[in-house]
């Protein structure tokens, strides 16, 4: 299953630049990126081409990290698209924890990164229901 990385930081202004200097010098790629505001400290969460060495690189440099599991699920980049997708969490009583996404190719296919409680047989029910998942060598690489 893919992964991305959870960072924890101050919420100051040079972190994102020394997680983002960090990653460079590893030779890690950012593939998505999200922030997220917690009042004095936020969260990054980064989606990058080689997730454990960016987590071995973030701990050596001083970060608080995770790496987090994370379904990446295709859906087609017009309206109605992550309805689909969030339809069917719902129908399937899935609860998501957190999201986001981003296009591969404009007006065709877009991605949605999805992180959620365990659910048993999680892959089946997408699959079933005519979802395409990327697989973590394949997200790695876009």
């Amino acid at each position: 299953m893919a992964k991305h990385l959870a960072v924890f930081v101050e919420n100051k202004p040079g972190k994102l630049e020394k997680i983002t200097r960090t990653l460079l010098e590893a030779n890690i790629n950012i593939r998505a990126i999200s922030i997220q505001d917690r009042g004095d400290f936020g969260v990054i969460k980064l989606l990058v081409d080689k997730p454990q060495s960016a987590e071995q690189a973030l701990k050596s440099a001083g970060f608080v990290c995770a790496l987090r599991e994370i379904i990446a699920v295709e859906m087609e980049d017009k309206p109605g698209g992550l309805h689909k997708i969030a339809e069917i969490f719902s129908k399937n009583n899935i609860n998501i924890l957190d999201a986001y996404g981003f296009v591969i190719e404009s007006s065709k296919i877009a991605v949605l990164c999805v992180e959620v409680e365990k659910v048993l047989g999680l892959d089946e029910i997408l699959q079933k229901e005519g979802l395409k998942i990327i697989s973590d060598y394949d997200l790695y690489g876009l």
